[in-house]
């Protein structure tokens, strides 16, 4: 039969094998809170990224209908008063040849 080891060692090994328990239980929950944590810092960052990228495209995309709409109403106005221009000139002419038909 086997002499019991004594009791300063025994207690050692229960300490050893309860610090090794602890040790795996301890870097098991570090590792999973160091995951979360990791995954939420990665999410914030990608969600930022396409923030920025959607108000990127959102603000182009205004500038282009804005840019659009601006032109059209410019263009428009310039060819009515090229339009009023050309009729009163066109007017003018007629008017000048009608007067001058009549003098003669």
């Amino acid at each position: 039969m086997r002499q019991s080891l004594p009791l300063r060692q025994t207690d050692r090994q229960t300490d050893r094998q309860t610090d090794r328990q602890t040790d795996r239980q301890t870097d098991g929950r570090t590792e999973r809170q160091t995951d979360r944590q990791t995954d939420r810092q990665t999410d914030r960052q990608t969600d930022r990224q396409t923030d920025r990228q959607t108000d990127r495209q959102t603000d182009r995309q205004t500038d282009r209908q804005t840019d659009r709409q601006t032109d059209r109403q410019t263009d428009r106005q310039t060819d009515k008063q090229t339009d009023r221009q050309t009729d009163r000139q066109t007017d003018r002419q007629t008017d000048r040849q009608t007067d001058r038909q009549f003098v003669l």
